[in-house]
This record gives structure tokens, sequence and C-alpha cells, in this order.
């Protein structure tokens, strides 16, 4: 009875655990430097709809680089953005990416665009 209850036995091992949490601190880290770089492209976003309220490119680009002095973002500056006119509405398209340094010679890019509402 006693060797029929010991093979019954289920649960992960000791190198098995030190796997999953080895897994999951990469994860964490890599998540941890993501996340900065997402709150910065919706304050481009913010800023950009705010830019959206000027009638000429020049303004337009004042405008977003008066935001992005605000919000602090790095990334893009108003000389990036392109400016049309659709409908007689201004439309603010920026595009922009981020590299973060992994290890080594290994580095994640994060590709950022979008458009004024």
């Amino acid at each position: 009875m006693a060797s029929n209850l010991k093979s019954r036995q289920r649960g992960i091992s000791f190198i098995g655990l030190l796997f999953v949490g080895a897994v999951l601190a990469v994860t964490g880290v890599v998540a941890a430097q993501v996340a900065p770089t997402f709150v910065e492209f919706q304050a481009v976003g913010r800023a950009a709809n705010k830019a959206a309220e000027g009638t000429t490119v020049p303004e337009v680009r004042t405008l977003f680089d008066k935001a992005a002095t605000i919000d602090n973002i790095t990334s893009i500056k108003g000389a990036d953005l392109e400016v049309t006119k659709e409908n007689d509405r201004t439309v603010v398209i920026f595009a922009y990416q981020r590299e973060i340094h992994l290890v080594g010679p290994a580095y994640l890019t994060l590709k950022y665009s979008g458009r004024s509402k």
C-alpha cells in the first residue's frame, strides 16, 4: 500500500521549479523595461491629438513640442511628424522605434506608429 501511494505522487521537481522561476524573472525584467515605452507611446498619442488642433504645419509641430516637453517625451520631436489634411481636418501621423538592450549584443526593437483622432 505504501509503494502504491508513492507512485501516485505528482508535482514539480526542484530543477523544474528553478526553471519556471528563471523564466518568470526574465519575463518580469523585460516587461519592466517595455512598460515605460508603452506609457510614452500613449503620451505621444495624446500630444498628437493636441497638436492636431493647429492649422499650419509649423503650428502643429510647435504644439506637439510643447506637449512633449510637458509629458517628457524624448523618442520623437515635432519635426518627425507627418502633417496632412483630411476633410478639412488636420491629421498628425507619427512613427518611431525604441531599442531596449537585453544582454550582450541582443536588443529588443519596438516599433510604434499612430495618428491623431
